[in-house]
């Protein structure tokens, strides 16, 4: 009820200054309206997105699921304070999907902040970002849940991403010849995820990555956007790799998944994660692949007298390759190839592979467009799956 009363705050407050600073009313997708101080000394633009979705599901030798959701509802706030120097981001999440996951460790809240960050770009190349919001990790995680290529992300993403977290990150960008671009980001991290507010248990994360552009930079960020809806025209590559560190982690995914709790606390090992993926975009057809692998120092969550929690960190490693071509009417069709293979001796997990053809239809670039795909899951020596799913995107 509070936040509910907050958020209506927010918005009267954000309306009232309609009718008394000077106000830009963008175009479709480019945000409700945009606010901007009188001595220009600030703005906010102020946005919001939906997805409603379809999905069923049929299993070998189960009956059939369908559901209908809400499956994102968000509101985004963003602009400069004081200087253009000077950038903040904040996003809410508003659907049952978005703020589910509370929990002691957060302070039994629902997990609404999405992102609360600042971004201060103190000298030519250099950004300094601090609070909560994405880290610096596979590719596809980073894109947008508003501008991916299908549906919703990878069986990759869901196993190995390390999501979001609080801390600070440096980046840094310079140019290796006129076309050929670096990028470079560090970041140090809580460790144990969003909205977490019992302070920090086990150690630190730390996160580093590069990025090469040998061509160049993609227009409109197209290397964090699904699809190649600019239709570059000439070829666009991204190369990247992560490699993130979580020292004495408490949680079976690193910094996602469950708590590893024992008799006298929590269990904690020191688990690494690397990412290495790429972006390739030109004249309509585009291609994404990643590859992710975990490993830790001992997997198995023991209590203090050696004996076993029956808990233990999901190594393992994964691959996945989309691929699509977006046609001069704006239908695309695209594919999807995923492999993930846990350590079977450690968590007891078959490999799975993951077969999906997408089809989407952008009527106003990722603002608004209907998205289908449908999906076959392979899990050695267990039931197969099929998985139709229907979307529906708009962005203000």
């Amino acid at each position: 009820m509070k936040f509910k009363t907050t958020l209506v705050a927010i918005c009267l407050f954000a309306i009232n200054f309609l009718y008394s600073q000077e106000t830009n009313t963008p175009k479709f997708g480019k945000g409700l309206f945009n606010l901007v101080g009188k001595d220009s000394s600030w703005t906010m633009k102020i946005g919001a997105r939906m997805q409603f979705l379809a999905i069923s599901n049929w299993e070998n030798g189960e009956s059939n699921e369908a559901n209908f959701l809400v499956r994102r509802a968000r509101l985004k706030f963003d602009g400069y304070a004081f200087t253009p120097k000077l950038k903040y981001k904040l996003e809410l999440g508003l659907s049952n999907r978005d703020i589910s996951g509370a929990s002691p460790f957060t302070s039994n809240a629902p997990r609404y902040i999405l992102d609360a960050v600042m971004k201060w770009n103190f000298a030519p190349n250099f950004e300094l970002w601090f609070g909560q919001t994405k880290l610096p990790g596979n590719r596809e995680r980073v894109v947008s849940s508003g501008n991916l290529q299908q549906v919703d992300r990878s069986l990759l993403n869901s196993r190995f991403n390390i999501d979001r977290d609080v801390g600070v990150q440096l980046r840094h960008r310079f140019n290796l010849s006129d076309t050929f671009i670096v990028k470079e980001m560090l970041s140090i991290s809580q460790g144990e995820g969003r909205n977490v507010t019992t302070g920090n248990l086990g150690g630190h994360q730390y996160t580093g990555r590069i990025e090469l552009f040998p061509f160049g930079n993609f227009s409109s960020k197209g290397d964090y956007s699904g699809s190649d809806l600019k239709r570059e025209k000439t070829p666009k590559l991204s190369l990247a790799a992560t490699y993130d560190f979580n020292n004495n982690a408490v949680k079976n995914r690193s910094n996602q998944g469950s708590y590893m709790i024992t008799d006298t606390g929590f269990y904690e090992t020191n688990i690494s994660t690397i990412f290495i993926d790429a972006m390739f975009k030109y004249k309509g057809f585009s291609l994404m692949a990643e590859y992710a692998d975990r490993d830790t120092d001992d997997p198995f969550a023991k209590n203090s007298d050696g004996t076993l929690t029956g808990d233990e960190v999901q190594v393992g490693k994964g691959l996945n390759i989309q691929t699509g071509y977006l046609l001069k009417s704006n239908w695309e069709i695209s594919g999807r190839y995923t492999n993930i293979e846990l350590d079977r001796a450690i968590t007891g997990k078959n490999p799975e592979n993951q077969y999906t053809l997408g089809v989407s239809k952008y009527i106003v670039g990722h603002k608004l467009k209907v998205q289908t795909d449908i999906s076959h899951l392979e899990v050695d020596n267990g039931n197969n799956e099929l998985m139709w799913r229907l979307q529906f995107d708009i962005h203000f």
